[in-house]
């Protein structure tokens, strides 16, 4: 029972209702109760109340079956019709058995139910009419799996880092640059180190082997710095992207900055289209991508980018945007299409893979000051905690992504190829154990 991850679809509809309103008509609704082996029934649904009708089609809902009816499908459900009333006397219009197994036949005589108030039955006897049918229109039932059930079953997770070198940070040099290094010994990162390294080594945990393709955009570079790339690699290496650990990372990104022309325009479809092809080689549960972009301007390309998005929507990547500095950024919210799906030429994004963060509602709490978000009462913040929500934000959306690709693509863990993982090698990451 513990280990059953079926989850049941399933949809009714009322007919010819007992109106028992003088004025108007009733407003009915269901409730299910499970029977328990004492014999007593315990509630497990109730479904909205369908105002003034008597032919009621209720909304289809789910349900696992692990509490709708302990994982058996067997077990006695118990459903009870009742007429909706804001005093919450709701009288019963009446009630049927029948069970889960019965229920997946579909639609069909078997599935259609007379509600009878037993009480009323006795008191009448053979003059007793049914309050009216309720009828099975729709009744699936499916395997639902978790993110950590992927892991488990091998899915590896690859994440790839792109970093903004575009002239809007402004100069290295300048301590009120984004990309200022301190070198005075203090350990005081900046804006794109801090973002780097509060949310990589998170995604660190779940990356097998630790390395990172680091790619870089917006700069002109060596040797001759005359022309502007939109998609490098950051350590320098023209064959291998990849950096160790998070250190790598950082270490990569300030040797970077002494190599290469901070210039621009900010754009994004370069580096999305190119992280999309090696997404689009793994569609059968393998591997799942992670794009982490770290940004302090508008886009550029705005119309581009779009059609890269809705383009790997259907891919196996999930697309981080961090937004560094303060700048106005109501265009990237755009991109997060938690609202309304992105589209682009007549196209519109299968699923929503982009998450945008703005660092700064996270740097006060970071560097310890007041008014931070999630600070309480608008005092200060511990500054690990800070960095923990500012993760937590961030991934906040990649299990649900994640899922939703394995879903549409109909892939159960374990069968993408790769060995699985213990439960003991599985770090315990708050941000996304919880899906």
């Amino acid at each position: 029972m513990i280990a059953c991850k079926e989850e049941m679809n399933i949809q009714f509809i009322g007919k010819n209702l007992v109106n028992k309103h003088w004025f108007g008509k009733i407003s009915p609704f269901l409730e299910f109760f499970k029977a328990n082996e004492d014999g007593t029934f315990t509630l497990v649904h109730r479904t909205e109340s369908v105002r003034n009708c008597l032919n009621p089609v209720w909304k289809d809902f789910k349900t696992q079956l692990r509490s709708f009816c302990s994982a058996d499908y067997d077990r006695t459900i118990k459903i009870n019709c009742r007429e909706f009333s804001n005093s919450g006397n709701h009288k019963l219009i009446g009630s049927f058995m029948t069970n889960v197994r019965k229920m997946l036949k579909g639609p069909g005589p078997e599935n259609i139910y007379p509600l009878v108030d037993e009480e009323k039955k006795k008191h009448k006897g053979s003059s007793y009419k049914p309050g009216g049918e309720v009828h099975v229109t729709m009744a699936q039932v499916q395997e639902v799996f978790s993110f950590i059930d992927y892991l488990k079953g091998g899915t590896d997770l690859n994440a790839f880092i792109a970093i903004d070198f575009t002239a809007s940070n402004g100069n290295p040099q300048s301590p009120d640059s984004l990309h200022h290094i301190d070198m005075t010994g203090r350990g005081q990162l900046n804006q794109y180190q801090r973002a780097i390294q509060s949310v990589g080594e998170i995604i660190e945990d779940y990356d097998s082997d630790k390395y990172f393709p680091v790619l870089g955009f917006g700069a002109r570079l060596p040797p001759g710095h005359d022309t502007v790339s939109h998609l490098f690699f950051v350590n320098g290496d023209t064959s291998n992207p990849y950096c160790y650990k998070i250190r790598g990372v950082l270490d990569a990104y300030h040797a970077c900055l002494n190599r290469v022309q901070l210039y621009g325009p900010t754009n994004f479809a370069p580096i999305i289209n190119h992280v999309a092809q090696f997404a689009s080689a793994h569609r059968h549960g393998e591997k799942y991508f992670i794009l982490l972009m770290i940004t302090d301007g508008i886009i550029t390309d705005m119309a581009m980018t779009k059609e890269a998005i809705v383009a790997a929507s259907g891919l196996p990547l999930s697309i981080i945007i961090v937004g560094v500095g303060n700048a106005d950024f109501s265009a990237m919210e755009e991109l997060d299409g938690d609202a309304v799906r992105i589209s682009s030429n007549g196209r519109t994004a299968v699923r929503d893979i982009v998450q945008f963060v703005p660092f700064r509602e996270f740097l006060k709490g970071m560097e310890g000051k007041a008014g931070a978000r999630g600070g309480v009462g608008g005092g200060r913040m511990d500054p690990n905690a800070a960095r923990i929500r500012l993760a937590r934000e961030v991934l906040a959306e990649v299990p649900s992504q994640f899922l939703s690709f394995m879903k549409d693509n109909s892939v159960k863990p374990g069968t993408g190829g790769a060995h699985g993982r213990s439960s003991a090698t599985l770090p315990m990451c708050p941000s996304l154990l919880q899906t």
